[in-house]
């Protein structure tokens, strides 16, 4: 592993800059702002999580809501029984193991195949779980009644999304992430060259499962009472893929970018038109995939190509003058 780069130094500044005045935000509201933040550090989280796998290999997954929900049902049911940290590794244990079974069966697929294995994913785990519950226990939820604030809460996802924002850029600088860097251009090309496609998208796909399941172990409880359609709900699924595309996901920090005003759409959304929110969804998806294919990141960045392009080749005027 090579040194830092001067860009990697300053990224880094700006990172530890950002993440100190975001965990002084409780310190001045306790109110509103706070719990919008504690969806926008979530949703911050679970999608950057999801880009450590489908940004670099283009596979979208939607089994977000899946190991979100594991991680939520893991709390509730060993809350009487564990330390609250222990839970956190449990649920993200939990995911990662089923993310490795998923991994195994389906990432040798792609495409529209995966796509659609991987959304009925969350929907079986519901119904098994509903069912295991009124079998066992007769009931369809679990309380989770805890001391912890949202102040607690915000400030557990906000450790959660630096964790796996350095996960991500260990990755990258690693020989996984070269890897992946390849299997994302061309699968084929990957295979040819002796790299193992399979066991290298498995491991990646478990890493970002466990991430979502610590995430959904910290927020449940918040919600005090969790429940199958709750905790696995498809939305979570689709408004992580929304916010991650509007962002960009070349870059690791891009979904940042989509989840904040996404975050903002949806919480006005929800209160002035609670019965159109499906509607905003898909309204935005279509916008995304017509307009910003490569999101908004990604349109910065041609901006910004585009500017330089005067600016070097001026430069290379002057070099041949002075040649």
């Amino acid at each position: 592993m090579t040194g830092l780069s001067s860009g990697e130094v300053r990224i880094a500044a700006i990172g530890a800059v950002a993440f100190a005045a975001a965990a002084a935000l409780p310190l001045l509201d306790q109110g509103y702002y706070l719990t919008l933040a504690v969806n926008m550090v979530l949703y911050a989280a679970l999608c950057t999580a999801w880009t450590l796998f489908s940004g670099p290999t283009h596979y979208v997954s939607l089994a977000t809501a899946a190991f979100f929900g594991l991680g939520t049902y893991s709390v509730g049911l060993g809350l009487d029984y564990l330390p609250f940290a222990a839970l956190l590794l449990i649920g993200g244990a939990a995911a990662a193991m089923l993310a490795g079974l998923v991994g195994a069966a389906t990432l040798r697929i792609s495409g529209v195949y995966f796509v659609i294995f991987t959304f009925g994913l969350a929907e079986l785990v519901r119904q098994i779980v509903s069912y295991t519950q009124v079998k066992v226990s007769a009931k369809m939820g679990l309380y989770v009644f805890t001391d912890f604030t949202e102040t607690h809460i915000y400030w557990m996802l906000l450790a959660l999304t630096a964790v796996i924002f350095l996960t991500g850029w260990l990755i990258n600088r690693s020989r996984l992430g070269f890897a992946m860097q390849i299997i994302g251009n061309d699968e084929t090309v990957a295979r040819h060259s002796g790299i193992d496609t399979a066991k290298l998208k498995i491991i990646l796909f478990m890493i970002s499962g466990a991430f979502i399941g610590i995430a959904g172990a910290i927020i449940a409880p918040r919600y005090s009472y969790v429940e199958p359609p709750s905790a696995f709900n498809p939305m979570i699924s689709f408004n992580v893929v929304i916010m991650a595309l509007l962002g960009g996901t070349r870059r690791l920090w891009g979904p940042l970018v989509g989840v904040i005003p996404f975050t903002i759409l949806m919480d006005f959304v929800s209160v002035r038109f609670p019965n159109d929110t499906s509607i905003v969804i898909g309204i935005a998806f279509l916008v995304i995939v017509y307009l910003l294919p490569d999101g908004i990141t990604g349109r910065l960045e041609q901006a910004w190509a585009h500017l330089r392009k005067p600016r070097a080749h001026a430069e290379s005027v002057v070099a041949k003058e002075h040649a």
